[in-house]
C-alpha cells in the first residue's frame, strides 16, 4: 500500500521529467514577472510618494525621510516574503490542474475523466480555489478563537496541527478529484474515510510549506503525489459498500 511520503518523494521526482517540468517553472515565471513589474513601478515612484508625504509635515521632521526608506524596503522584502509563494500558488491553480491530469495518464494508464475544454479548465480551477477558501476561512476563524478560550487552548497546538494536515489535504488531492469529477463535497467525504493516509500526507505538504522558497520547486511534486495517493487509497470509494 503507497503511503504518504513515498507518493510524495516520487511525485516529485515525476514532475520534473521532460514534457510535466513546463507546469513547474511556468507560473513560478510567470509570478516572478508579476512580482518584477510591481516592484519596478513601487520603487519608481515612491520617492515622489514620499516626498507629497514629506510637504505636509512640519520642517523639522524632515529627518523622517532618511528612517522611512530603510524601512520601506524593510516592508517590501517582508511582504514579497510572505506573500510570493501564496500568489505562486493562486497563478499556479490551472497549471496544477492539468499537471495533474498529466500525471494520472503518465503514471496510472488511465486518463481523467474530466473532458472540459483547456479555457474552462483553468476558470474552473480558480472557482474551486475560492470555494475551498470559503470552506477554510470559517474554520480557520474558529479555531484561532478556540486559541484564546483558556482551558480549552491547552489543545490548540494539536488541534492547528491536524487542521494544517487536513487542510494541505483538501488543497491538492482535490486537484485529481476535480479532473475526475468528483464534487468538493464527495472529496471531503472521500478523505475522511480514510483518515490515516489523508492526514499523513497533508502533514507532509504542511511541512514542505514550511521551506522558503525551495517548497516552489517542491510543492508540485505534492501535486503529483495527490494523484498517485488518489489512484491508490479513493479512487474506488464510492463504489465500495
Amino acid at each position: 500500500m503507497l503511503d504518504a511520503l513515498t507518493a510524495v518523494l516520487r511525485g516529485t521526482r515525476l514532475v520534473y521529467r521532460p514534457g510535466l517540468r513546463r507546469y513547474v517553472f511556468l507560473p513560478i515565471t510567470i509570478n516572478l514577472v508579476v512580482y518584477a513589474l510591481l516592484l519596478r513601478y513601487v520603487l519608481a515612484h515612491f520617492g515622489g510618494w514620499l516626498d507629497s508625504w514629506m510637504a505636509m509635515v512640519p520642517a523639522w521632521l524632515d529627518w523622517l525621510s532618511w528612517l522611512i526608506w530603510p524601512l520601506f524596503l524593510l516592508a517590501l522584502v517582508v511582504i514579497i516574503f510572505f506573500t510570493f509563494t501564496l500568489v505562486t500558488h493562486l497563478i499556479a491553480a490551472p497549471f496544477y490542474g492539468f499537471l495533474a491530469a498529466k500525471v494520472e495518464g503518465l503514471a496510472t494508464g488511465r486518463e481523467p475523466l474530466d473532458d472540459r475544454g483547456l479555457a474552462r479548465t483553468a476558470v474552473d480551477a480558480l472557482g474551486r480555489e475560492l470555494v475551498k477558501l470559503a470552506y477554510i476561512l470559517p474554520r480557520l476563524a474558529l479555531l484561532l478563537l478556540i486559541s484564546w478560550v483558556p482551558g480549552i487552548n491547552l489543545a490548540a497546538p494539536l488541534l492547528w496541527a491536524l487542521f494544517s494536515a487536513w487542510v494541505m489535504a483538501i488543497t491538492y488531492l482535490d486537484y485529481p478529484m476535480d479532473n475526475n469529477k468528483v464534487s468538493f463535497a464527495e472529496m471531503r467525504r472521500r478523505l475522511a474515510r480514510r483518515p490515516w493516509p489523508t492526514l499523513t500526507y497533508g502533514g507532509w505538504v504542511t511541512l514542505i510549506t514550511w521551506i522558503p522558497l525551495a517548497n516552489l520547486f517542491l510543492l508540485p511534486g505534492a501535486v503529483a503525489g495527490a494523484v498517485l495517493m488518489w489512484d491508490v487509497h479513493y479512487r474506488g470509494l464510492a463504489t465500495e459498500a
